[in-house]
């Protein structure tokens, strides 16, 4: 039977494989038109949060634009007799196809990435990967990527659960909800001290520290050892609900760590260096529930697109790679916090000026001319799958 898209509250409740193949195929076809191997290029990377958006962005670069072998980490859900996986167990399945058509070598694993076995599970399968391709069992790119709502601390055996809230007083935003194009009111109440701890121990840097620590013992870092953790920092009128708020915190934990992390392990030239790169705006699977975030892309892409500026996840990371992690004189450029800013686009004063003023006259009725809210509803629907071009959703 068709696959229709069920969307609840901003929220889409399952995936169409053909429509995660064909994005997938995209992007691909995107790395291998605009990256190519050169001296300092990976070899072998581990992506940790590998099945969608950035995570999945990064991996098609490593792979399809630098030949790179790619062991990629996700919990997904597979599909049942009842209901369809997520989009990003398809987009796993996507990746190792084409992966294993193009003569690469790719393993993608399915578990939590924050437990003890799978960083097991992952570094076994990490040693097999080379030794089927014949190279040294050394990772020279560590890709971040996770986003999870939960996390079991494999110490304690304790669940943390994360939660989207500003911190110290409330906040009231303007959210637009992308498919009728009509705004409303959504207030946020201020998080207590637990979930602002919660947060952090669920998104911030620890688990990446641990990671590191696992690799290290086994022996799979090199001095050629990139690894990158991605952060959002966004406009002012922002702040309150995401820079200042919880999930800020863990941004700023997972800054903490990449500090950390060079310390212990660059100065002992152990690893090449340790960064977070901060990102463009994008639709993300969750982005369309935060307060004022989703009518902020919609106009952000209006502008962006006007200006000839706009980027998706595989054109930001095919320009990561290129201009900053693998350079030809093999500096990577940073701002004065060691943070790399593929957001500079966004940024830019004269497309945040407009963004702001634009933002000022939009009105339910003229919402579908002032802003990009169907380039929104597209990134979105594209992200589970559905509104590919060239897929047949009535097969």
């Amino acid at each position: 039977m068709p696959i229709k898209p069920m969307i609840r509250n901003n929220i889409c409740l399952n995936a169409h494989p053909q429509g995660c193949a064909a994005n997938v195929q995209k992007q691909i076809e995107y790395a291998k038109k605009n990256l190519s191997k050169i001296s300092a290029s990976p070899k072998l990377a581990l992506i940790i949060g590998c099945s969608n958006g950035y995570g999945l962005a990064s991996r098609i670069c490593a792979g399809f634009g630098y030949g790179a072998v790619t062991v990629g980490l996700s919990f997904e859900n597979e599909p049942s007799e009842k209901r369809a996986g997520t989009p990003g167990f398809y987009n796993n399945k996507a990746f190792d196809l084409e992966a294993e058509k193009a003569g690469l070598c790719s393993v993608s694993i399915n578990g939590d990435a924050y437990s003890d076995s799978i960083k097991k599970e992952t570094i076994e399968a990490v040693k097999q990967a080379a030794s089927k391709v014949g190279i040294p069992a050394k990772i020279d790119l560590i890709i971040y990527s996770l986003a999870s709502p939960t996390r079991i601390d494999p110490k304690t055996g304790v669940m943390h659960k994360s939660v989207i809230k500003p911190i110290g007083s409330s906040f009231s935003g303007k959210t637009l909800n992308m498919m009728d194009g009509s705004f409303s009111i959504t207030k946020a109440e201020p998080a207590n001290e637990e979930e602002i701890s919660n947060t952090v121990k669920v998104m911030g840097g620890e688990d990446l520290e641990l990671w590191m620590d696992a690799l290290d013992n086994n022996g799979l870092l090199s001095h050629e050892t990139r690894v990158v953790s991605y952060t959002y920092i966004g406009p002012e009128l922002s702040w309150a609900i995401y820079k200042n708020g919880t999930i800020g915190k863990a941004k700023e934990d997972l800054e903490r760590a990449c500090r950390e992390i060079n310390k212990k392990y660059t100065e002992q030239k152990k690893i090449y260096g340790a960064w977070v790169s901060v990102n463009k705006a994008l639709v993300t699977r969750s982005s369309a529930v935060i307060p004022i975030i989703p009518f902020y892309v919609a106009t952000l892409f209006k502008v962006m697109k006007d200006m000839g500026l706009h980027e998706g996840c595989i054109e930001q990371i095919t320009r990561l790679y290129k201009d900053c992690l693998y350079t030809s004189d093999g500096k990577v450029p940073v701002d004065s916090e060691n943070r790399i800013r593929i957001d500079d686009k966004e940024m830019r004063d004269d497309v945040q000026n407009a963004v702001n003023k634009r933002m000022e006259i939009v009105t339910p009725e003229n919402v579908f001319i002032e802003t990009d809210i169907l380039g929104f509803r597209k990134d979105f629907m594209e992200a589970h799958g559905f509104d590919v071009d060239g897929v047949d959703y009535e097969a």
